[in-house]
């Protein structure tokens, strides 16, 4: 049965379950986060594109486990035994720590510091072997950790983050543009939060409503140009 989970929309950064829509895109990934009490080593690699979800996932799991979550950019700098002592971290878009020698050094001592007794979920765009770490026992630990997946967003799933976007600013639109969106626009939720977003801005600036003509017209916009 599909449900609905968490999308951040710019009113109100809200990672709610119920504001979930899980797809075939999700839904392993889903799971994997909501059985963390199983997770082998006590860790659990998060992976997807930009855009997928990962961060709702990952504020999901906090909630619910009283994990702090922070990207791997604060690393160097954070207070990893009071970290560790939450007994839960989630740390984001963890391939942005590789090649930095001090926020590698504090990934690999907090990750042995929480999966001790506790647990870690790793966020990232691709899996490990693919950031050019240059720690080679952070390499090690994280490359035999458990991996998860999201997907690139499927029709199912873009469809439904469109027609809660447009809801969500209270926004009347025909039947036929949200499949008209969905086959024209980037496949991510971020694309479709920044074109609902545009296409309001539009529709307020003409003082008209929200059109499959006006979608077509900013989507053409916005079309990088090919020709010569």
């Amino acid at each position: 049965m599909i449900r609905q989970l968490a999308f951040d929309l710019p009113a109100r950064q809200a990672y709610r379950r119920e504001d979930f829509f899980v797809s075939p895109a999700n839904a392993m990934a889903l799971a994997a986060i909501d059985g963390w009490q199983g997770w082998p080593g006590g860790k659990m690699l998060l992976i997807g594109p930009r855009g997928s979800g990962k961060t709702h996932l990952a504020r999901l799991w906090a909630q619910e486990t009283g994990a702090a979550c922070l990207p791997a950019t604060d690393l160097a700098t954070a207070d990893l035994p009071a970290l560790s002592a939450l007994g839960a971290v989630a740390i984001e878009d963890a391939e942005t720590a590789a090649g930095h020698p001090q926020a590698e050094a504090a990934f690999f001592h907090l990750h042995n510091l929480v999966t001790q007794s506790g647990h870690l979920l790793v966020t990232a765009t691709t899996p490990p072997r693919d950031w050019g770490l240059t720690l080679p026992d952070l390499a090690s630990r994280l490359q035999a950790a458990p991996l998860t997946r999201i997907e690139a967003p499927d029709d199912a799933l873009l469809s439904a983050v469109l027609i809660k976007l447009f809801a969500d600013r209270q926004i009347t639109v025909p039947p036929t543009l949200i499949p008209f969106l969905v086959q024209r626009m980037e496949r991510s939720i971020d694309a479709a939060r920044d074109l609902v977003a545009r296409l309001d801005a539009r529709a307020l600036a003409a003082g008209r409503p929200v059109t499959r003509q006006m979608a077509a017209d900013l989507l053409d916009t916005a079309r990088p140009d090919t020709q010569d």
